[in-house]
């Protein structure tokens, strides 16, 4: 049969690739070491997983809720939000969107925004699933490289002049896949005002904002004299991270009246609507678990301490926070890919090379991300991760491979 070409030419997902070259380890160095990807390592509370429970037991999850979700969980995520953002955070029911997943969110934000043609500029490296669903939907990635000396912090300035007539969208990601950069709330401002100055979306992906254990992530939701959000800020979040609930998949896009109209059009043919056990589940204990994503939170931040601890000083971080660190292998003229794949085969470590994260384009020197390497530090532990460099310490290179310190 025929299928689709704009399928067939989007870039395979990465993290399978990655996972068959760890197919080839032997086990000689002890069990495989895991840090490929973003995956929760801490169980969904006990108290969660009860209510859980309780809701797929009962007749009445087994039934469809509303496009949007259930109005008792739009409800207690606009107060999660207070919480998060401070007094004077101006976001109500209406807002808010539930989707299957945080992916689905981005997806149908983007087919309510933009038509086959127009343009989305997205900040490279870039979240690979963003990239090709801007592909699959036909939409032009406009690239704003993230430098190195710049510890992956996305410029204005360097945005501006890619802002053309038929840009629908900036993308941002904070704190960021796959460098764990955390943008200060003071850029994330300019940005929404470069934004609205052009009349296009600022669309942030938030699905790690509960790792921000310093300050709040931004100001863009606090009610001010000549600024409402709803007409340039469209937020997406993942319960996924936040209470380690993936599997459950469910995700928010917090928006305008107006785009959530569009984008529940998007979402009836795409989903019909969210799942109900984890969404009935979500509604008992939300305000509860604000403690535990708390504890989580630090607890992530203590391992980052410990993985900056343990790595070889030839080994260089170049950002860190949420659940990645984006770290510079010391090898002169080798790729992150050609590294990557030897130390799974040699040592049992899975890392995933920048390589994954970027893409071809005209005039783009991709380049200079090819000794980077996403490190996953969420989905293990502190012992595991203290394995990780001992292993990066005793991993022996090939002698044709130079060190560049």
């Amino acid at each position: 049969m025929m299928l689709s070409k704009t399928v067939a030419n989007i870039t395979l997902p990465p993290v399978p690739l990655a996972q068959q070259w760890a197919a080839n380890y032997d086990c000689s160095r002890g069990p495989l070491l895991n840090l490929s990807q973003g995956v929760p390592g801490t169980p969904p509370p006990k108290e969660l997983l009860d209510a859980l429970g309780r809701a797929a037991q009962s007749s009445e999850c087994a039934g469809y809720t509303k496009i949007l979700g259930l109005s008792e969980l739009r409800q207690a995520l606009a107060e999660e939000m207070l919480a998060t953002y401070g007094p004077g955070t101006n976001i109500s029911p209406n807002d808010i969107g539930l989707t299957v997943g945080c992916n689905m969110a981005f997806a149908c934000t983007m087919l309510a925004l933009a038509d086959p043609g127009d343009e989305a500029i997205l900040p490279m490296p870039w979240y690979f699933n963003h990239q090709m669903t801007l592909q699959m939907q036909g939409i032009k990635v406009v690239p704003l490289p993230l430098l190195p000396e710049d510890a992956f912090i996305p410029s204005v300035a360097k945005c501006r002049p890619l802002i053309s007539s038929r840009t629908k969208a900036i993308v941002l990601v904070s704190p960021n896949n796959p460098t764990g950069a955390i943008y200060p709330p003071a850029l994330i401002r300019s940005f929404a005002e470069l934004a609205r100055e052009n009349s296009i979306a600022l669309v942030i992906d938030e699905t790690y904002r509960d790792f921000v254990l310093d300050g709040i992530p931004h100001d863009l939701f606090k009610k001010v004299e000549n600024w409402d959000w709803r007409d340039t800020v469209i937020q997406l979040f993942s319960f996924s991270k936040s209470y380690c609930v993936p599997g459950h998949r469910l995700g928010a896009v917090i928006a305008s009246p107006d785009v959530l109209a569009q984008v529940t059009t998007v979402l009836d043919c795409l989903q019909i609507c969210p799942p109900s056990p984890i969404q009935t589940a979500l509604v008992q204990t939300l305000p509860s678990l604000r403690s535990f994503v708390r504890s989580n939170a630090q607890a992530l931040q203590n391992r980052q301490e410990l993985f900056r601890s343990v790595l070889p000083p030839t080994w260089k971080i170049g950002a860190a926070g949420g659940y990645f660190a984006f770290v510079r292998h010391p090898f002169k003229n080798v790729t992150s890919e050609e590294v990557c794949k030897r130390l799974v085969e040699d040592v049992g470590v899975l890392f995933l090379p920048a390589t994954f994260f970027v893409g071809g384009f005209e005039g783009v020197d991709t380049g200079i991300y090819d000794r980077w390497i996403r490190v996953a530090v969420a989905n293990v532990d502190d012992d595991t991760v203290k394995a990780v460099g001992d292993r990066l310490h005793a991993f022996s290179a090939p002698s044709e491979w130079v060190l560049d310190y």
